[in-house]
């Protein structure tokens, strides 16, 4: 796609979420687009190929949380792939401090290259499992904000993020359509963990039918020591 066919793409979406940004971030995302589809070549990072898929489904969906988000926030991305939605973050919300976590070292590679070319600051690609990361004694209950796009279901996700936040932090957490039952089968899991659903964005991504949720989870208590799990424990057997 050229530039600027991806500059009134982008352009027009932003409209619709109110979000305005300058030209150099416009070419950030075009940049970042680019790499993508020149890594996928290679790498499986995102089955989605389109410039205009990418545009709406991966960066558009990743930003519109992007006003519930407090200027200087740290923020941890668990298991954030090609990068959804922590570089979109950063690229719209320069302030903004933040970790991407991944379990595959292609994925670091990319995001490490991506981070380069775009010239980001503040902003670390780190190669680890969710679980072990959550027991790391320097990152636990250090961030004000961690967040997850289409990882896992519910009950397995939270005892991935929680661990992570303050107290009285946040967990944002990207969902598809159908949340409901995720939602009723959590919430053992959120007691357990110290957390509760404080907000639930219903909404569609712009100009489509498709839908989408974001859970807004508040951290009110500790996380017991033990959580997370040895890796691949959450998964396996869920806090129900």
């Amino acid at each position: 796609m050229e530039k600027e066919k991806f500059k009134k793409e982008m352009e027009k979406y932003l409209e619709i979420i109110s979000i305005s940004l300058t030209q150099k971030q416009i070419e950030q995302f075009y940049d970042y687009m680019n790499l993508l589809l020149e890594w996928n070549e290679k790498f499986n990072l995102t089955a989605i190929t389109k410039p205009e898929e990418i545009i709406l489904k991966h960066f558009i969906d990743s930003i519109i949380p992007i006003n519930n988000i407090k200027k200087d926030s740290k923020i941890v991305d668990i298991g954030t792939g090609a990068g959804f939605p922590g570089i979109p973050l950063k690229i719209v919300r320069p302030d903004l401090k933040i970790t991407l976590v991944d379990s595959l070292n292609k994925r670091i590679s990319f995001l490490e290259e991506v981070i380069k070319k775009l010239q980001l600051e503040e902003i670390e690609a780190i190669h680890a499992r969710a679980e072990e990361f959550g027991r790391n004694k320097n990152k636990r209950e250090s961030f004000d904000i961690a967040t997850s796009r289409a990882v896992a279901n519910m009950s397995v996700l939270v005892e991935y993020l929680l661990p992570l936040v303050k107290l009285g932090g946040h967990c944002i957490l990207l969902k598809g359509s159908q949340i409901e039952e995720e939602l009723e089968k959590s919430q053992k899991a959120l007691t357990v963990l110290g957390g509760k659903v404080e907000k639930l964005d219903c909404f569609e991504l712009p100009m489509t039918d498709i839908k989408r949720n974001i859970i807004y989870l508040l951290k009110e208590k500790n996380t017991p020591s033990k959580y997370p799990r040895k890796p691949g424990m959450p998964a396996k057997s869920p806090i129900q």
